[in-house]
């Protein structure tokens, strides 16, 4: 089956956007309060604090999805190529175990030693791969059972756990200063670092050697986020085998996608489940999930039905090599600024004023990235696992 240029535009993009937190859009917003258009910027360039979704926020479950997608492919391919089942299942548990350490080796970057967390994008995904590689050879309704049965069972052990009462020093809990986005009700179930997934972290993390006793993450994500990573990235898988087998994926993505933002938000304004990106719910998968089907039936009616491909190039060379991409956006942070102002010196980035200069100096940054995976596309270089 010829390469569906869809998928690596919409990978694409996704990577554009995760290198684009390197102009600290959200930073520079802080300097002009009075403008709405960059408190737009500003909103949609960073994370929620806990309820809702921006555009920055659908990066993750992107990344996670289009994973999916692109296994349908990968087995695909290994059986045409005559590889047994006991080989791809090796090559993905190596895969699976090499995601894991990648995730918790960019979450130590910067820190004495090595921090021992489970709850990053790339480890996420490694932690769910081997049973979403063995649900890539099932049927769908075996994968809509499991997403279905991982949701639910998300959602219990929330909803079981009881009720954690505000800790007496917030400060020692890493709640962030001045919170006051706390609910009221059954959702207190899934307040910031008093949950099943923060107390389940403080057992589990603690066993591990650290710095000092993990009492919680400022951000509130947790390890039991991949009981709802898990079905993003079915979703992924969903939507490949559509694609590659469907003669109408297009109409079957965007009914799916349109019913899983309603039942998302039924779940969140009928009292069920909130909507919560941090912590990954039941209701942000299906919110995301729905996302991303939605975005996924638009690249494909643009880029592989309609052919409208000139614009996409630059997403292309980023999709192609998005692992690549994404190590380099977080390795290379602090080299390209720091050698950037100190090779062209710190003044040229203020043409614009000193509110923009980071914003110019991270737009120099992307485009050296952008240069280099360009490079690597040329010459067919692609890091993959």
């Amino acid at each position: 089956m010829q390469r569906l240029v869809s998928i690596d535009v919409y990978r694409g993009i996704v990577m554009f956007l995760v290198a684009m937190r390197l102009l600290e859009l959200d930073e520079v917003a802080l300097k002009f309060p009075d403008s709405a258009v960059w408190q737009f910027i500003g909103f949609h360039s960073s994370h929620v604090a806990w309820v809702g979704c921006s555009l920055n926020d659908l990066i993750h479950p992107s990344f996670a999805f289009l994973a999916g997608t692109a296994l349908v492919f990968s087995v695909s391919s290994r059986i045409k190529k005559g590889e047994s089942k006991r080989s791809m299942t090796l090559h993905a548990l190596r895969r699976a175990v090499i995601l894991v350490f990648l995730g918790i080796f960019i979450r130590s970057l910067g820190r004495g030693m090595t921090n021992w967390t489970f709850d990053e994008t790339l480890t996420q995904m490694g932690l769910g791969y081997m049973i979403v590689f063995a649900l890539a050879f099932c049927g769908m309704k075996a994968r809509w059972f499991w997403c279905a049965a991982f949701l639910i069972a998300h959602w219990l052990i929330f909803a079981l756990h009881p009720i954690i009462p505000p800790h007496a020093d917030p400060n020692a809990f890493n709640v962030p200063d001045g919170w006051n986005l706390d609910f009221d009700g059954f959702f207190a179930h899934w307040n910031h670092n008093r949950n099943a997934g923060w107390a389940f972290d403080v057992w589990l993390l603690n066993h591990f050697p650290r710095m000092s006793p993990y009492v919680g993450y400022t951000g509130g994500y947790t390890t039991l986020n991949v009981l709802s990573t898990i079905p993003t990235m079915v979703f992924g898988v969903i939507a490949g085998s559509w694609l590659k087998q469907d003669a109408t994926p297009t109409r079957r993505m965007v009914i799916t996608g349109g019913s899983m933002l309603a039942l998302s938000l039924a779940l969140h304004f009928g009292g069920i489940c909130p909507l919560v990106k941090h912590l990954w719910t039941p209701a942000w998968a299906l919110f995301s999930g729905g996302c991303c089907f939605l975005m996924l039936a638009l690249m494909h009616h643009v880029v592989d039905v309609r052919l409208w491909r000139r614009w996409s190039f630059p997403f292309v060379v980023l999709g192609m090599n998005s692992l690549a991409v994404y190590l380099m956006r977080h390795l290379s942070e602090k080299f390209l600024s720091k050698s950037l102002k100190m090779h062209l010196g710190v003044d040229t980035f203020r043409i614009f004023g000193r509110e923009l200069q980071p914003a110019l100096i991270g737009a120099c940054s992307l485009m050296i990235i952008w240069l280099v995976a360009l490079w690597m596309h040329r010459r067919k270089i692609y890091l993959r696992l």
